[in-house]
């Protein structure tokens, strides 16, 4: 019998398998294409006639303030102030002025996510358009993520798929096509792992690391933070996968098989893709492409940030309390405990996921890689100035793929929600003009959110490295004995 005629041997099991994967894919694409489209009616009601000479619509930023999903969203925010509606190139002839304002088509994002809002702006000449552009370029990435998650893990795609963080940030920011490559990069160095008719994985380990190191540098030029997940996944090729060591640890004094050419390669790969994306706006449009780094660099620790920084810690610098100002202190403060905190937080993930190894045993583990990517996402989360409600899209996926307790994942889900639906009113009111009073519960629901993200983030730091990946990513690369034949009957 040929290969080709082995692999379309499929057993009953086999059949079972396949049916079921179909099924949770047509089963969670189906949520997936609700939740957006509940989102999309969420966020809509912010636009609409009549526009302002801009294109503005008058009923931004608040729209109906009785809804029970705020209509907020970044994407019709920035409409204006950025040169989108003027349709200018990014980057190319922008800059920032002097008191910390972008203008001429640059935009504080990465140059891919700003290639992304050009494109949806072309042919759009009011905000609503321009959010409804974006949608339409937004929605086919959060499908994509559904598909990539149901072969992954098959079932527990729902947690993506049907929980309110999809509804609620579908379309408040360009973070569908971050996370598509980030997912993207775990399914191809699984699907590379994975056993072809012969029983031979589909891709060495090296060029699926490296496919994957590519996804994670477009990831890199979309909203950076996929390309920390490039030291784990180099580490996890380092080891040779854990998995594909057969051999057993002579003494300590013998070195390690470790696998230093394809570490440099993953990185190289990663190093490639970012220059290739980044290189011809630097070349053409320093100015620009600087002043979005410069821009996140001169943001302040303040109510708009989000942030433990702000809700905390600025009273022990000279916050003063009921106001809605910062003080210079703090900021000078944060400016250099944040990065320090984001550094050790990976440093701490990297080496947690180096003792689950555990290259100092008799038989080499496993680099947990998967999980260390999760932990420098929690710990960049939590440390960083800046801790926008979407950013829960960026580490619902790791809930998905690992094995983290269902408690933990309801707290966060719990907060998140409780966050979302208040932030934004309490923008809604500080920005009013007339000066209504703050209302309690939306403090008291901002603080919940803020801090209880806070504490299951320090804890996800340790817990994601610890956690084994779910089924059936975690048989990837593995094949159960054959049952034996049953004996024939006379």
């Amino acid at each position: 019998m040929s290969n080709g005629d082995k692999a379309l041997e499929l057993g009953p099991l086999d059949r079972t398998r396949r049916g079921e994967a179909v099924l949770a894919a047509v089963v969670s694409v189906l949520f997936t294409c609700l939740a957006m489209a509940w989102s999309y009616s969420a966020k809509v009601k912010c636009g609409g006639p009549p526009f302002n000479s801009q294109g503005r619509s008058r009923r931004w930023p608040v729209g109906d303030p009785d809804a029970v999903i705020p209509c907020y969203s970044d994407m019709m925010n920035l409409w204006v102030g950025r040169g989108i509606n003027d349709h200018v190139f990014p980057y190319i002839h922008g800059g920032i002025t002097e008191s910390g304002h972008l203008v001429n088509g640059a935009v504080e994002y990465p140059v891919l996510s700003g290639m992304l809002m050009w494109l949806g702006a072309i042919g759009a000449h009011t905000d609503l358009a321009f959010f409804n552009h974006s949608a339409i370029i937004l929605a086919p990435f959060g499908i994509i993520v559904t598909l990539l998650l149901v072969y992954l893990v098959r079932w527990w795609a729902l947690l993506w798929a049907a929980t309110p963080p999809l509804v609620l940030y579908a379309f408040h920011n360009w973070e569908l096509p971050v996370v598509a490559t980030c997912v993207g990069g775990i399914a191809v160095v699984a699907w590379g792992a994975s056993l072809d008719a012969d029983g031979k994985p589909r891709l060495s380990l090296r060029t699926a690391a490296v496919l994957a190191a590519v996804l994670f540098g477009i990831g890199f030029s979309l909203k950076l933070y996929p390309g920390f997940f490039v030291l784990p996944l180099a580490l996890y090729v380092l080891t040779r996968g854990g998995g594909f060591i057969s051999r057993v640890r002579a003494p300590k004094d013998v070195p390690l098989d470790l696998d230093w050419r394809g570490f440099w390669t993953v990185a190289g790969a990663a190093t490639a893709t970012v220059t290739l994306t980044q290189a011809p706006f630097m070349i053409l449009g320093w100015q620009g492409w600087r002043g979005s780094l410069s821009f996140q660099g001169k943001r302040k620790a303040d109510v708009d940030t989000n942030s433990i920084w702000y809700w905390g810690w600025r009273h022990l610098t000279g916050g003063v309390p009921g106001k809605w100002g910062t003080s210079d202190g703090l900021n000078s403060f944060v400016g250099v405990a944040s990065p320090v905190l984001i550094v050790a937080s990976f440093v701490l993930a990297v080496w947690l996921g180096w003792r689950v190894y555990s290259p100092d045993k008799v038989t080499l583990g496993v680099y947990p890689w998967i999980g260390v990517c999760g932990a420098m996402l929690a710990g960049f989360m939590v440390f960083h100035k800046v801790h926008s409600p979407q950013y829960t899209l960026w580490i619902l996926p790791f809930f998905v793929l690992l094995n983290i307790r269902w408690q933990v994942i309801v707290a966060y889900l719990a907060a998140d929600l409780a966050l979302d639906l208040t932030i934004f009113r309490l923008f809604g009111i500080i920005n009013n003009p007339s000066n209504p009073p703050m209302k309690w519960w939306v403090v008291g629901g901002v603080n919940f959110g803020v801090w209880v993200h806070a504490a299951l983030l320090i804890y996800l730091i340790f817990a994601f490295v610890k956690a084994t990946p779910r089924e059936p990513l975690a048989s990837f690369g593995f094949r159960l004995p054959a049952a034996a034949p049953e004996p024939a009957r006379r």
